[in-house]
């Protein structure tokens, strides 16, 4: 299942989170990253079809 409380990023990655969370006035990088996710999920959420996204998950290169 899994864990709410965290989940394990690359250095560089949280780096670049807190760098862009500050830049864009989030109030945290939690809260950053709570905004991207949810923006990328509403591009899986207007797909119709598994298949649709399967496509649009290649299309965002999380998949092959």
């Amino acid at each position: 299942m899994f864990n709410t409380k965290s989940v394990k990023l690359d250095k560089n990655l949280v780096a670049r989170v807190k760098r862009y969370a500050e830049i864009a006035g989030y109030s945290s990088p939690e809260e950053f990253v709570t905004h991207a996710l949810e923006k990328e999920l509403s591009k899986l959420d207007a797909a119709a079809t598994e298949e649709d996204i399967k496509k649009t998950l290649r299309g965002l290169g999380y998949i092959s």
